[in-house]
């Protein structure tokens, strides 16, 4: 059966999970204490069940998966990474409840950076790494992962590989073959990452700060190892590195396989420069507004507006200054720049430029036809012509955005948060960005809200990782009767 094949897979993905807990528990041989054997402990529960199910199903290796198959095994991977990537946080006592494990996990993860730690500092630096590692594997999609080194297992679905890439018009293979694509990817990926963390210590940081923070920009993730996010490392110039790769981090990742073939006409990519163009004006919008009448130093003040306008529109959450404190302006801009997202096919959440490109194209075409109702007029971009499947797509995964969006802020107001806080809790959890206002905001943690709320978080962070699509799919009833048979 299928279903079985399904678990087969997980259970290999579980068995790699257990070896990059490993990497992560090599810090507490230098930290001792209690984590390793925290870390232990959940290696060796992971390795367990995740044996169980490759041993178990192994006969079931060859039996092909069916679309609706591999949408299951896309999402089944993120919910058993929450799960088991929770086990060092529960087994070190990090959190009180496994709900709040799950819920640090699953925000690493999906790079969404949302966290419960209220005392990040105070945490061995094993528990630390372990978070910024879970953002980096989920950064370019765990399965695209094992697409790129294990297509051997299986995990060269063409499927499953698109249902990690975000964007409507991204996810076309760079090269023919499916794992080589995924392989060039992750390639770029590690580069991008390495010369971040070789330019972090050139600014003077510690090799365990540089790694971290390397670990959770390329992601677009987050994840800091200081209370204060990025201010703790109090460096103008790492700011600035950190600025430079959110902001390549934010661009679809084959333009850099067309960069690396000096095919330079990825220049003319009418994505690439609405999304660069958008940051600069939004950065000079910000500018006029804080300076002078939040930060008077003209030099701070720039380089503040550039990093959190960069930090929130490629939905990385860190943050220099608590800019609930700006002036309404620059607060209701960040607001509605929790929904944008950066450019399709790269690490970032929310909704994309590439789509938010496409509708108003759209509405400015729809406004052209009142004036000539008669006239044909296909939208481009770039070069390409936007198929009407591909619109109705883009404008069907606005719609159910937004419905998502207003019912968890409804759930989370019914549980007694105020209404800006679950605003933007439910924006910076669907969007993959991290911190909100309010209770919610940079200065502070998502500690405050509760039990069940932290659950409806969790599965929105999930949601807008897989670009909602791939869960909601298995919930249709043609998808049940086709799992059935």
């Amino acid at each position: 059966m299928n279903t079985f094949r399904v678990f087969y897979l997980l259970g290999l993905i579980l068995v790699f999970l257990a070896g990059t807990m490993a990497l992560a528990a090599l810090w507490s041989f230098q930290d001792g204490g209690a984590v390793g054997q925290a870390f232990l402990a959940a290696i060796v529960l992971t390795l367990l069940v995740g044996g169980i199910f490759s041993v178990g199903f192994r006969s079931y290796r060859r039996v092909p998966l069916s679309l609706t198959q591999s949408f299951t095994l896309v999402a089944l991977t993120w919910f058993f990474a929450g799960v088991f990537g929770a086990l060092p946080y529960v087994f070190h006592g990090v959190f009180p409840a496994f709900e709040d494990a799950f819920f640090e996990a699953v925000s690493g993860f999906t790079a969404t950076g949302a966290t419960l730690i209220t005392d990040i500092e105070s945490q061995p630096r094993a528990i630390l790494f372990w978070r910024s590692l879970t953002q980096w594997l989920g950064g370019m999609g765990i399965i695209v992962l094992f697409v790129a080194i294990l297509p051997r297992f299986g995990f060269r679905n063409l499927t499953m590989f698109k249902a990690e890439l975000p964007g409507p018009m991204s996810s076309e293979r760079i090269v023919p073959r499916v794992a080589e694509t995924a392989r060039l990817l992750w390639l770029i990926y590690l580069a991008l990452t390495s010369l971040q963390m070789v330019l972090l210590l050139c600014c003077g940081l510690s090799f365990f700060d540089a790694i971290n923070h390397a670990l959770t920009t390329m992601p677009t993730g987050g994840f800091s190892t200081y209370d204060s996010s990025v201010a703790g490392l109090d460096s103008a110039a790492a700011e600035w590195v950190i600025i430079v790769f959110m902001v390549l981090a934010g661009v679809n990742f084959a333009l850099y396989y067309r960069m690396l073939l000096r095919d330079f006409g990825f220049l003319r990519n009418q994505e690439l420069r609405f999304y660069l163009g958008g940051l600069v004006l939004l950065t000079a919008a910000v500018f006029c507004t804080i300076f002078p009448h939040t930060l008077a130093n003209g030099w701070e003040a720039g380089r503040s507006a550039a990093f959190h306008i960069v930090s929130i529109v490629t939905t990385t959450g860190y943050a220099t200054h608590d800019y609930d404190l700006w002036p309404p302006f620059a607060k209701a801009l960040i607001f509605f720049l929790l929904f944008a997202g950066a450019c399709g096919g790269s690490t970032s959440g929310g909704i994309k430029q590439v789509r938010l490109l496409l509708m108003v194209k759209y509405a400015w075409r729809e406004l052209e036809r009142l004036i000539h109702p008669n006239a044909v007029a296909a939208i481009r971009v770039g070069d390409r012509t936007a198929p009407e499947d591909i619109l109705r797509g883009v404008l069907g995964f606005a719609v159910l955005y937004g419905l998502i969006f207003l019912l968890a802020t409804l759930v989370l107001a019914a549980l007694g948060l105020d209404v800006t806080t679950a605003a933007s809790a439910s924006a910076a959890c669907l969007g993959n960005v991290g911190p909100g206002f309010a209770e919610v905001g940079p200065a502070t943690t998502f500690a405050g809200v509760p039990a069940l709320g932290k659950l409806v978080l969790s599965l929105l962070m999930i949601l807008g990782r897989l670009e909602i699509y791939t869960v909601l799919v298995l919930v249709l009833p043609e998808a049940r009767r086709l799992q059935r048979s």
